[in-house]
């Protein structure tokens, strides 16, 4: 039996992306919010995502600094990699943003209750606190934003140790010296750029025909090429089988393909996430959930509950932070009326982190051909940018998709897909681009400053206008 029965606006289960975002969004705009968070505010990617894989991923990229130096006539020596340090710096810039994310929902005054939430037949909700005591919330909206939990595959049990997840390997005490990624998709291709660079022995194993699926060909085959000349061994269109302990278990053998295998340290399940809505007790309401475990939804994230909304990893959508904050922004306009306009998923903004980063928003070329568009398209490559040989990293290119004009000029922007240094910081203006539907002619027209990374934008607009500088 509840202790209490508190009353608000909104009530929020899972303070991560799309939870805090709808909460501060919401309370900014005077409603009076409730979050419900069983462990810490800020969800996977504060604590065992984005913020944690990218720090180690910028202490892999501080590392080839150093150990290139000499290019640069800076003579250090071979560096050396004090992980303890590096897990420390880690901790502290997510002990940082916790604390200020905390303070924020204090000072909008979201009311958080620290428990499980779990949703009742009536669309109320129960908080159970880790002392068992409970409190009923009421609200006339309640926004599901619980997340998810990596994917395992059968014949590989969870250890920490020989067997991890991305959750697992970003506190994992000592780097291994050898390591098998199963799954070559965004997730998994950070952790074997993170691991190569940091001296581990890396195998990837992907069992579509390529790294990085979903990606444009010609991107993915510039990582491929990178990966390669690092010592990472990808092999793809393998099954994986299983794996096999070693007696010490020190060490464990992969099963993968037709009769081969790899013996290594650790092995680094990275399949995707699964939606997390065990706790919620969705079944014993009107929320329908699919046979992957996806909460179903309409174009407004609204569930087939009434009042009851599902962001975030819960639903079929990306599985990115920025696309919670949207949907939680999307969500909070709808419950006051607004009319927002629904998430355009085929035009979002998409990041990876491995070395060389991978950015892009809209159609690869495969997909806009797939959807019946004639194309044509532009590549500019890092090789000839001045900038890009001054830092010394040349390994990259820019394509632009476009819709084929009768001149055999490219016409309205489909897609702008890059691969190299910063291409998650450059994509700005390409993702503009693509979701105002301009023409190449009119992004043609602007000014990119020199030298810089960014004039491989501008290079390969101008030459689908018909005429080209480079």
């Amino acid at each position: 039996m509840s202790d209490q029965v508190n009353n608000h606006h909104v009530v929020i289960i899972g303070g991560g992306p799309g939870g805090y975002a709808a909460a501060l969004y919401g309370a900014s705009a005077g409603l009076d919010v409730a979050l419900v968070e069983r462990s810490k505010v800020g969800g996977t990617c504060l604590h065992v995502g984005c913020i944690p894989a990218k720090e180690l991923l910028e202490t892999a990229a501080v590392f080839r600094h150093v150990r290139d130096a000499a290019q640069f006539g800076i003579n250090t020596g071979p560096p050396t990699l004090d992980w303890s340090v590096t897990l420390e710096r880690k901790q502290r810039i997510i002990d940082q943003l916790w604390r200020g994310l905390s303070a924020l929902l204090k000072g909008r005054k979201v009311t958080v209750y620290e428990g499980a939430g779990r949703l009742n037949a009536d669309s109320s909700v129960t908080v159970t606190g880790a002392d068992g005591s409970a409190t009923t919330l009421r609200a006339e909206h309640v926004v599901l934003a619980a997340g998810s939990v990596p994917r395992t595959i059968p014949g590989f049990e969870l250890d920490g140790h020989l067997v991890t997840t991305s959750d697992e390997m970003l506190s994992i005490e000592r780097l291994p010296a050898s390591a098998v990624v199963i799954g070559g998709g965004a997730i998994g291709c950070e952790f074997a750029s993170m691991m190569a660079d940091l001296g581990t022995r890396v195998t990837v194993l992907e069992a579509l025909d390529k790294i990085l699926p979903g990606c444009d060909k010609d991107v993915a085959a510039v990582v491929a090429r990178s990966f390669k000349k690092r010592g990472i061994t990808v092999r793809t269109g393998v099954p994986v089988l299983g794996h096999r302990p070693s007696t010490d278990r020190r060490t464990t053998t992969v099963d993968f393909g037709a009769a081969e295998s790899i013996e290594v340290e650790t092995v680094v399940v990275s399949v995707g996430r699964r939606p997390f809505a065990d706790l919620l007790g969705l079944e014993a309401t009107a929320v329908t959930v699919d046979q992957r475990g996806f909460v179903e939804v309409d174009a407004l994230c609204r569930t087939t509950a009434a009042g009851v909304y599902a962001i975030g990893d819960l639903i079929a959508t990306p599985q990115l932070a920025h696309i919670a904050f949207v949907e939680g922004m999307t969500v909070i306009k709808d419950i006051l009326g607004e009319s927002p306009l629904p998430v355009d998923y085929e035009r979002i903004p998409w990041a990876i982190y491995c070395h060389p980063e991978v950015a892009f928003a809209g159609y690869s070329e495969e997909q806009a051909v797939a959807k019946g568009y004639e194309v044509v398209t532009s590549q500019h490559r890092h090789a000839g940018n001045g900038r890009a040989m001054i830092i010394g990293d040349t390994d990259g290119l820019v394509k632009v998709i476009a819709e084929k004009q009768p001149d055999g000029t490219g016409g309205r922007i489909l897609g702008v897909h890059m691969v190299g240094p910063w291409a998650t910081e450059q994509l700005g203006q390409g993702y503009l681009a693509v979701n105002w539907e301009a023409t190449v002619a009119e992004v043609a027209h602007f000014i990119q400053p020199h030298p810089t990374i960014s004039e491989l934008f501008g290079e390969s607009m101008l030459s689908l206008t018909g005429r080209s500088l480079h």
